[in-house]
């Protein structure tokens, strides 16, 4: 039924869901029925994910930040049973890069938060950049050996390691922990100290729950499925690349990083994944 739908409402639907809009809150807005917004969603979610693949590539990128954002699929991880396949179903992270500067996000990666997953959102990051790159990350373990793999020694990396004070709330409750210090490490090349950063990347982590619904927190909302999951990822950062204006840049991230010479619209990304 999706492909069905006059034009006006598939750019009702994809923004909607684009800006955090639930899936039954769209179809009380827009009389489209549920199932056809999930199968709409998908479909452009997965082509987002396949044209981002083809465009993002010999990026003028300098500062490049990484960090990684939790979700679940089905089920919270210590929910899970013996009969549940944990490849699909329980904690699932999303590894993300950013350009400090365009604030263009090159690649990302759906995955567990291993070493496997790791290795492949680097090897992807380092594939999509044209010029020697200052890397930034948190501490997880899994970055060091990554890095070297997917740059060998043609990087500046360095680690930014934070600590957080102890919290006194209840278990089961949440709160953003209070930093305690950051220390500031590099680990290959000459990196800039004062760059090593993972700023940017983190306010990235906050507009992707607050613009993909299954990510925000304290919430009922999440993915039953992978593939449903990964699909809106993929929307989320072909919206925020091509489509959504960026406040201080005054155009998109994709604009910026001369990746297109002027924003799209949400029909235009309609169009293109549809192709």
């Amino acid at each position: 039924m999706a492909n069905h739908l006059p034009m006006e409402k598939k750019v009702a639907v994809v923004s909607a869901l684009a800006e955090g809009s639930s899936i039954r809150s769209i179809e009380r807005m827009t009389g489209v029925n549920r199932n056809t917004i999930m199968s709409l969603g998908i479909r452009v979610g997965n082509g987002c994910t396949e044209l981002s693949d083809i465009l993002l590539r010999d990026l003028p990128c300098e500062r490049i930040q990484m960090d990684e954002i939790w979700g679940f699929i089905g089920k919270k991880q210590a929910n899970l049973r013996r009969t549940d396949d944990p490849r699909f179903m329980g904690d699932v992270w999303t590894f993300v890069a950013i350009d400090a500067d365009t604030k263009l996000v090159p690649c990302y990666a759906v995955g567990k938060r291993d070493a496997y997953t790791t290795r492949n959102f680097v090897a992807d990051l380092a594939s999509r950049v044209k010029n020697r790159v200052q890397v930034s990350s948190d501490a997880l373990g899994t970055y060091r050996e990554a890095v070297n793999r997917g740059f060998g020694c043609e990087v500046d990396y360095g680690q930014i390691l934070k600590v957080f004070k102890s919290s006194d709330l209840a278990p089961g409750r949440y709160s953003p922990p209070a930093l305690y210090t950051a220390e500031k490490n590099a680990i290959v090349g000459n990196p800039v100290v004062a760059d090593i950063s993972t700023s940017y990347v983190e306010s990235q982590n906050l507009t992707m729950r607050m613009h993909i619904r299954r990510l925000t927190r304290l919430t009922n909302a999440f993915s039953k499925k992978l593939d449903s999951f990964k699909a809106a990822v993929g929307l989320h950062f072909a919206y925020y690349n091509y489509v959504r204006t960026h406040r201080t840049l005054r155009t998109t991230p994709a604009v910026a990083a001369g990746v297109l010479t002027e924003s799209w619209a949400v029909a235009d990304l309609i169009e293109k994944t549809e192709a």
